[in-house]
């Protein structure tokens, strides 16, 4: 909390610093695409122009900043990535700016609900679709939900990441299943898996795709609570403008209208 407020504070006296243009580059999760393209159209420019954004596995993204990508803000679906692109760097800061979370999304003859879902994902009939632990946050938010299943059943955790398919989320380890189709509706329409844990963020877009699919908050047994974390990696102004904006009322309202938990006031997103 104490960082947020620095960085907001840091960001609040480069505005009242005379202003240059300047380019901004923004990396950010996949899940977050909506989301950060709709923050970065809203966002109040003035002279300056903004690079096409990048999008992909939160820690193939890291990856390749720490490769030497250049990057001045990177959204992460997780905090330990922007937490690790800090490390070692006082001057990098790290700002938790949302909430995220996660569902099941099946066909609709496995009917889940929230108290039968874990026998569901314990069946040997029903395949199960992740993401890739490590690579990209889901996976591993997706492994910790099974470290929770052994609680209330002893040995569904090896059971659950011994079927886990990893269809999604190692970038050129797991290329697109359909052609021109997202990587998680490809997972369904080639008929893959039957169901796949995922950000909630997301279930309205894939339901979209593909209607028949059903979805269900994972209960609070069973579930983790994803956080969204910022790194700024270029104290550049319009960085820390773009900062300022994502946590402002509008910019909180936007990620609230894209399915993401706000973390600070908000208020409604302009027209």
């Amino acid at each position: 909390m104490l960082r947020n407020v620095f960085c907001l504070m840091v960001a609040l006296v480069i505005l009242s610093a005379s202003a240059r243009a300047d380019t901004l580059k923004v990396m950010a999760a996949g899940s977050l695409r909506a989301a950060l393209t709709d923050l970065l159209h809203r966002f109040p420019l003035q002279s300056d122009t903004v690079d096409p954004p990048e999008f992909g596995a939160s820690g193939l993204m890291r990856q390749k900043i720490e490769n030497g990508a250049a990057v001045d803000v990177f959204a992460s679906a997780d905090m330990e990535q922007p937490r690790q692109l800090a490390a070692g760097h006082p001057e990098r800061l790290v700002i938790h700016f949302a909430r995220n979370s996660l569902c099941a999304l099946g066909r609709p003859n496995l009917d889940l609900t929230q108290d039968n879902l874990l026998d569901r994902l314990l069946d040997p009939t029903v395949r199960i679709a992740t993401s890739t632990p490590g690579s990209d946050p889901l996976g591993t938010y997706s492994w910790e939900v099974f470290a929770r299943a052994d609680a209330l059943k002893p040995g569904a955790r090896a059971t659950l990441e011994a079927k886990a398919k990893k269809l999604v989320g190692g970038g050129e380890k797991t290329p697109p299943l359909v052609p021109g189709k997202g990587a998680v509706e490809g997972i369904f329409l080639s008929d893959q898996a039957d169901v796949m844990l995922i950000y909630c963020s997301a279930v309205a877009a894939l339901q979209s795709e593909i209607p028949s699919l059903t979805s269900v908050k994972l209960p609070a047994t069973l579930t983790v609570e994803p956080a969204n974390g910022m790194v700024v990696l270029d104290s550049k102004p319009v960085a820390l403008r773009f900062v300022v904006f994502v946590m402002s009322e509008e910019g909180q309202a936007t990620l609230r209208s894209h399915g993401f938990e706000p973390v600070a006031s908000v208020a409604p997103p302009r027209p």
